[in-house]
């Protein structure tokens, strides 16, 4: 053993060696280290079942059929309206531009109609093969108007009153004779429809001057008086121009007049007035014109029905881009057959 010298020589003994591990005993289980073991995964819960839907309330379907079908309404009655103070408008100006050329050509070859009978053939008078007569048809140019006061300008008044007659232009009273002939000679226009030629009616004074031209010749009046259906003018004058309307452009429920007198030579009148229908007297509808537009509507509710039905069984907008065309022409016819109801001057 080894010593080692301390302070002062004294000796230190070294420090002792721990003893020796004992070697493990035979029989003896020495524990292994513990290792975590995962908790077995559960399956989730199965869903809980739906609660079965409300019934639908009947008082919410009603409701929603309701608004739907107000809305469709809503939508009829704007194009309705479109068609009266729109379109309407481009409809009389085009029949107006088509009869100007056709009076022109046939006051230069002068065989305009001067009455209630006119040539069956015009042609014929040039080939001197023919001069059969035949009854003035309605809606015939018969007259070229001018009142420069109220800016009507080369208008043309047409044969007959009847308000299909009148989505024309002007009329006139087929029981009367033709302007600037001896006697009474009455004109009907349209208030606030189908170019309302009259709506300015009511800013003629007296003295105006209303000039007219037909198959004989021009012919000039001169504005007396006004009045309405409720206060008639008492005018002695034998030869005179009535030109009449409708007394309000909202609600046609009167008439309104000017009464104007002749002040040029008075042209012959060749006799054989006819009797006029009820559809001809003022603020008066076509009756006959009911059953077409109970048909129209029919039609508009199967051309309806069959385009829901193939939207619904085909790709939607397709389909009604095929049905738009359709559904425009009746729509179109039914419109024009509801204005025939209304009253003619309006």
């Amino acid at each position: 053993m080894t010593t080692v010298e301390g302070a002062g020589g004294a000796a230190v003994p070294p420090p002792a060696a721990p003893p020796p591990a004992a070697p493990p005993s035979a029989g003896v289980l020495v524990p292994e280290p513990a290792v975590a073991v995962p908790a077995p995964t559960l399956p989730p819960p199965p869903p809980e079942p739906a609660a079965p839907a409300a019934p639908p309330d009947p008082r919410t379907q009603t409701l929603r059929a309701v608004g739907t079908g107000l809305s469709l309404l809503g939508l009829f009655l704007l194009g309705f309206a479109a068609y009266l103070y729109g379109l309407s408008s481009v409809q009389e100006s085009r029949s107006q531009s088509v009869m100007y050329k056709t009076l022109a050509g046939q006051l230069s070859s002068a065989v305009a109609p001067t009455g209630p009978t006119v040539l069956c053939n015009p042609d014929a008078v040039a080939s001197a093969t023919s001069s059969a007569m035949c009854p003035t048809a309605q809606g015939t140019p018969m007259a070229i108007m001018n009142i420069p006061s109220i800016g009507i300008k080369d208008m043309i008044v047409v044969y007959g009153t009847s308000p299909e007659d009148l989505t024309l232009g002007p009329g006139l009273v087929r029981s009367g004779p033709l302007p600037g002939q001896g006697g009474v000679s009455e004109l009907y226009g349209r208030k606030a429809t189908f170019g309302a030629p009259f709506a300015h009616l009511d800013e003629l004074r007296r003295g105006d001057i209303i000039r007219v031209t037909t198959a004989q010749g021009l012919s000039s009046y001169e504005v007396v008086a006004f009045g309405s259906s409720s206060r008639q003018v008492e005018d002695p004058y034998p030869n005179r121009l009535v030109l009449l309307t409708s007394g309000s452009a909202t609600v046609p429920t009167y008439y309104s007049y000017v009464d104007a007198d002749l002040v040029s030579q008075v042209k012959p009148e060749p006799g054989g007035l006819p009797a006029i229908y009820s559809d001809e007297t003022p603020l008066s509808g076509d009756s006959g014109a009911l059953v077409d537009t109970l048909l129209w509507g029919l039609a508009l509710a199967i051309v309806s029905v069959g385009t829901t039905v193939a939207a619904a069984r085909w790709k939607p907008w397709p389909t009604y881009l095929t049905a738009a065309p359709l559904v425009l022409i009746v729509l179109w016819n039914l419109y024009t057959s509801l204005a025939a109801l209304l009253p003619n001057v309006y």
